[in-house]
């Protein structure tokens, strides 16, 4: 699966775990680095050099924060107008995966996710 999003994103120059960062920083607005390793159960060198790259990309903007080790993020505006389109291509890419699957192995599989979320395996 990740294999083919890589392909839906390629056309905007990103991978799944930039767009698994750019998603969760535009749901939380601005966070820190922490706030999303924590967030998204990454190990911090991972997350600090995601976040390097998209920002070299122009995807990210970063400030330092109330302590002067900590980065704070944002989405960038070009990043921002660019996201619902971005969006709208997972959507589509999501909907066709999960046809294959009928609508109560689709309900199923929501609840897997969401049970394995809450017992902290994802």
């Amino acid at each position: 699966m990740s294999k083919e999003l890589n392909l839906v994103l390629k056309k905007y120059d990103l991978f799944a775990a930039q767009w698994t960062v750019l998603y969760c920083v535009h749901q939380h607005g601005e966070m820190t680095l922490t706030h999303i390793w924590k967030y998204l159960n990454v190990e911090a060198p991972t997350v600090t050099r995601t976040v390097n790259r998209l920002e070299v990309l122009g995807w990210l903007t970063t400030q330092e924060g109330q302590d002067r080790r900590e980065k704070v993020v944002r989405l960038s505006t070009v990043a921002a107008a660019k996201f619902p389109d971005i969006e709208a291509s997972i959507i589509r890419f999501e909907n066709e995966f999960l046809q294959g699957l009928s609508n109560d192995e689709q309900e199923l599989l929501k609840e897997l996710l969401r049970k394995l979320d809450k017992e902290g395996k994802m």
